[in-house]
C-alpha cells in the first residue's frame, strides 16, 4: 500500500478490525519512511449490480446515488451522516442477499422507504413524495394521514386519492 503522503510502499499495519457488520476490514497503517498514519479498507468485490428501471432500461447500481437520495430526504433532520451510512450499508446488504446481478428499481425504493420509516417520518414522506410520484396535494396529505392512522405506508397507493374523472 502506497503512503498517501510520500508515496513509499513500505508500511506497517497498526490495527485491524471488522466494520460494516463484518463486510469489510479497516486497517490503520503507518508509513515506515515518513511516519504518516492512514486508514485503508478491505472488502469483497462483487460483480457490479445493475438496476432494472421501470421502463426496462438497465443502469449500473450506484451506492453514491442511493446515499445522496437518502441524505436529501434527511436534510435538516437530526440524523448523522454516520447513521445514514449505516442505513445505506444495511440496504445494500439486504439487496445483495435478495438479488444476484439485477435489482428492480422498485425493490430499492421500497427498501429505502421501509428504512426511512423506521428512522424518521419526515424523511420518509420526503422520499415517498418523489419515489411514489405524488401529483397533487391530496396524495401527499393522504400519505401523511395514513402514517398518523398507523396504516401500512403506501397501502392505498398514490392513485387512491386521485380525483375521480
Amino acid at each position: 500500500m502506497k503512503c498517501p503522503s510520500c508515496g513509499e510502499d513500505d508500511d506497517k499495519v497498526l490495527e485491524s478490525r471488522a466494520v460494516r457488520g463484518g463486510a469489510a476490514i479497516r486497517r490503520r497503517r503507518v508509513c515506515l519512511r515518513c511516519g504518516h498514519r492512514f486508514t485503508t479498507y478491505e472488502e469483497v468485490l462483487r460483480d457490479s449490480m445493475m438496476v432494472v428501471k421501470r421502463d426496462g432500461r438497465l443502469e449500473e447500481f450506484s451506492r453514491a446515488k442511493l446515499e445522496n437520495g437518502i441524505q436529501r430526504s434527511c436534510l435538516k433532520r437530526p440524523i448523522s451522516l454516520q447513521r445514514i451510512g449505516t442505513i445505506v450499508d444495511r440496504i445494500i446488504e439486504d439487496l445483495e442477499t435478495r438479488y444476484e446481478l439485477e435489482i428492480p428499481a422498485q425493490a430499492i425504493g421500497d427498501t429505502v422507504m421501509a428504512e426511512l420509516l423506521k428512522l424518521d417520518e419526515v424523511a420518509y414522506v420526503r422520499y415517498a413524495s418523489i419515489y411514489r410520484h405524488f401529483e397533487n396535494l391530496e396524495q401527499f396529505v393522504s400519505e401523511v394521514r395514513g402514517l398518523r392512522a398507523g396504516e401500512q405506508p403506501g397501502a392505498r397507493g398514490p392513485e387512491a386519492d386521485a380525483p375521480a374523472p
